[in-house]
């Protein structure tokens, strides 16, 4: 009888922290920002949950919603910067801001 005791003090306590600390780490999650579509491209815009840096995903714009993105550009930081880059490389647009894009 003591050791059923001693197992809820020790084990539900244990068991309660970790599912916390669990649900903690599923609240720090990237936030999709927008998406759109331009040239022969789909793109998506995350951010990482302290907006420290923004990424792209990119697919082709016949690819389907579920399959995987053929790129993922990374270490933007605005969201403005990781447009520029997608109008510049994926649409083709003769911007001014084009010339300062990374290839």
């Amino acid at each position: 009888m003591k050791l059923i005791q001693i197992l809820k003090v020790a084990v539900i306590p244990v068991l309660t922290v970790l599912s916390l600390l669990s649900a903690s780490n599923k609240v720090l999650a990237d936030y999709l920002n927008s998406q759109g579509i331009g040239g022969n491209s789909r793109y998506e815009l995350w951010s990482t949950d302290d907006n420290s840096y923004y990424y792209l995903k990119v697919w082709s714009s016949e690819a389907s919603p579920n399959s995987e993105p053929y790129y993922t550009i990374r270490a933007f930081t605005s969201t403005g910067e990781a447009l520029i880059y997608f109008d510049c490389k994926y649409t083709k647009k003769n911007l001014p801001e084009c010339r300062n894009v990374q290839e």
